[in-house]
């Protein structure tokens, strides 16, 4: 796995994933990155970096699961040409086989396999760098069926990350040693979206993994 990203002069950064990238991207006051952790990382980094150009853009759309991504990888990623891409998704593919949405639901074998191929198209197409984001719970309940179901697609996102050579961003990981501290309800009301300054805080954690 890459440990760093090196950031050149008119990169193209690329987010994608479901509501937790999305955050309000297309509602007027949040536009272009949304409120959530894209907006802190963008912001971060065109401060950082003014001199670089960054083209950054955020393309999540809430309820996306992997199989959606599938469908709009080459309007919504491949189009971008991006040198950086991150991808954060997972968590819907597991939420719908516990709320009795198992057909919008994605399996483990089709998320994995779904993945592998979508990241070996924008390689093969762009050689861009990859930041590959854990999908994630705020939950200090390790008997919940749906936290236990999703180690399985988080084991799946390190396994790709070390095939692809990408930067992990180890977010399940992280969160279950912050939970001890910070209980998960001053994290998200619902176990999957986080507030606002949780969004801030999964940003640091992006920033941390990239060295950016």
């Amino acid at each position: 796995m890459q440990t760093k990203i090196e950031l050149e002069p008119n990169s193209s950064i690329v987010f994608i994933g479901d509501s937790i990238t999305d955050a309000g991207r297309l509602e007027p006051a949040y536009r272009p990155f949304g409120y959530g952790y894209v907006h802190f990382v963008a912001y971060r980094l065109l401060a950082k970096y003014p001199e670089y150009n960054l083209g950054i853009i955020n393309t999540g759309i809430s309820g996306n699961t992997i199989r959606d991504l599938d469908y709009r990888w080459e309007r919504d990623c491949l189009n971008h040409k991006p040198d950086i891409l991150s991808v954060l998704i997972g968590v819907n593919d597991v939420f719908r086989q516990y709320t009795g949405r198992l057909d919008a639901a994605v399996l483990l074998d089709e998320y994995q396999l779904t993945y592998k191929r979508l990241l070996t198209l924008v390689k093969g197409k762009y050689n861009c760098r990859l930041i590959l984001m854990e999908p994630f719970m705020f939950c200090d309940d390790k008997t919940n069926p749906a936290y236990k179901a999703l180690q399985q697609y988080i084991h799946a996102v390190r396994a790709l990350a070390e095939e692809f050579d990408a930067v992990l961003v180890p977010l399940q990981e992280l969160i279950d040693k912050k939970i001890k501290k910070v209980p998960p309800e001053k994290f998200s009301d619902d176990m999957v979206h986080p507030y606002v300054w949780a969004h801030a805080w999964i940003a640091q954690r992006w920033l941390e993994a990239t060295k950016l």
